[in-house]
């Protein structure tokens, strides 16, 4: 259990009537992005079909001086990627934007999400003798639409004939020399929507509040299959990949997403204030305060007291130059951090009965310092609720979940859990109440993580390192391991 669970990516892309500053655009709007990627960043500039790309590991701040987004010049396009890598290990050489040079023009492609034939696509791809640079699935998906659109008339002919072929969660921001593309898997597993601003400009986005943060409005969510393609003529879709069953991440509602988005016509906040209410509902706790555990907990803490009746309480200074604890690279420093990141406001808690509401309890490492803070401070109890199911199964579609040995719940009852934890009790929310956070009938969700029913077949390779174990000079396919599973 050495560490918590990671975000998937962020992805940005604008296309302007004119050529203006749009790498500053992308800049702030990779700053609303940076909760979903704390790990690198980049930038391509579409510049009259010349592409200026600059990419990095590090925060967005840290990445765009503003000589690098002087550098990037003007233009009238430019798509934006923040990074936490579910596939691929961390550096710089797996940083987004992915630009492409190919017979045809270029191309550059940014992706959220992960796809489950990766490792197949790959291994069909060097055997037609392409040569990967890096060891993300984002490659794959630029090296499986560069060869379909050698065969096309245009890009988004490729994008589409792509798609046939990709399987698994991902949300797409495509840039050709005179197009934004804008595609999302079929069954729709990672946001993706899409605004405009009032200077004319079309933007595309993984939340919402990239939106708001440029000055732009919401129009509506990329359907599950669809496919935007935005041209100085407008903008077209196609929905030919439309229609089928939906898969969409709860888990974005729980944790990834921030509060102030808006995704299929329900709030973060909302859905998160109605899982406290949930909590309220099934757990009956006799206590002085509630708080929660900044910042994802906050709102389903809100929920809990505002359908309980107990106190709401803020219980934790959270210090706002530090990122989100377990981005760091190994144990002992993501526990250094979690005590420079939150401090308990003592005069708060001392003396009182405490019921804690977090986002999740995935491993944890991260739920025990964060006790013992409170019971450091005079807490008498803690009770520690946990706004999301329990974590009993491996995520393939981009949320770094990549083994059920290291989840505690697969192997401690709820009350060894509490102890582990130092907690006087622990309790979850109900998968049936998870699937209603929206507000809708609880259809269309992937709850995978949760109840192990997966909405595609299980990959052959999963992992976020599958492409650094083969054996080495031989691809792939050729991986004992891979072939064991492919057999089974």
């Amino acid at each position: 259990m050495e560490h918590e669970v990671h975000e998937e990516c962020g992805v940005f892309g604008i296309f302007a009537p004119e050529a203006q500053n749009v790498a500053s655009t992308t800049y702030y709007a990779l700053f609303a992005l940076q909760h979903r990627g704390q790990e690198s960043a980049g930038i391509v500039v579409n510049n009259d079909g010349v592409f200026s790309c600059y990419k990095d590991v590090g925060l967005v701040n840290d990445v765009f001086t503003s000589d690098v987004l002087t550098k990037l010049g003007l233009g009238n396009m430019a798509i934006g990627h923040v990074r936490y890598g579910t596939t691929g290990t961390s550096g710089r050489e797996n940083a987004q934007p992915i630009v492409v040079n190919h017979l045809k023009g270029n191309m550059a492609l940014a992706h959220n999400g992960n796809l489950i034939n990766a490792a197949e696509l790959r291994t069909e791809l060097e055997n037609d003798g392409c040569i990967f640079h890096t060891t993300s699935d984002t490659e794959v998906i630029a090296y499986v639409i560069t060869r379909e659109r050698v065969k096309c008339n245009s890009i988004e002919e490729a994008v589409l004939a792509a798609m046939d072929k990709l399987k698994g969660a991902y949300s797409l921001v495509v840039m050709s020399p005179s197009k934004l593309i804008a595609a999302r898997d079929p069954l729709g597993v990672r946001p993706l929507c899409f605004g405009k601003r009032d200077d004319g400009s079309y933007l595309i986005a993984s939340e919402s509040c990239a939106l708001n943060a440029v000055g732009g409005h919401k129009i509506r969510e990329v359907e599950p299959g669809e496919m935007l393609v935005i041209t100085k003529d407008g903008i077209k879709n196609d929905t030919s990949h439309c229609g089928g069953k939906k898969a969409f991440c709860v888990f974005e509602y729980f944790y990834t997403a921030r509060p102030d988005s808006e995704i299929d016509g329900c709030y973060v906040h909302d859905a998160r204030k109605r899982a406290g209410a949930f909590l309220a509902e099934k757990y009956k706790i006799d206590a002085d305060i509630v708080i929660g555990v900044p910042d994802s907990g906050l709102d389903a803490a809100l929920g809990y007291a505002q359908a309980s009746g107990i106190p709401y309480g803020i219980g934790f200074l959270k210090n706002k130059y530090i990122g989100r604890t377990f981005i760091a690279p190994d144990q002992k420093m993501r526990e250094d951090r979690v005590k420079i990141k939150l401090n308990v406001i003592a005069s708060a808690i001392r003396g009182k009965r405490v019921i804690l509401v977090d986002d999740s309890i995935v491993r944890g490492t991260t739920s025990r310092p964060i006790v013992k803070q409170l019971r450091d401070a005079g807490a008498t109890e803690v009770h520690f609720l946990s706004s999301a199911p329990k974590f009993l199964n491996p995520c393939y579609y981009g949320t770094d979940i990549d083994s059920r040995e290291n989840l505690i719940a697969c192997h401690h009852t709820t009350e060894e859990i509490a102890a582990i934890i130092g907690a006087d009790s622990v309790g979850y929310l109900d998968i049936e109440h998870a699937r209603l956070l929206a507000g809708g009938d609880g259809s269309g969700f992937c709850c995978a993580c949760f109840d192990g029913v997966y909405p595609t077949e299980i990959p052959a390779e999963p992992g976020k390192d599958c492409f650094e174990r083969p054996i080495a000079g031989r691809p792939i396919s050729e991986n004992p391991k891979f072939k064991k599973k492919q057999e089974n």
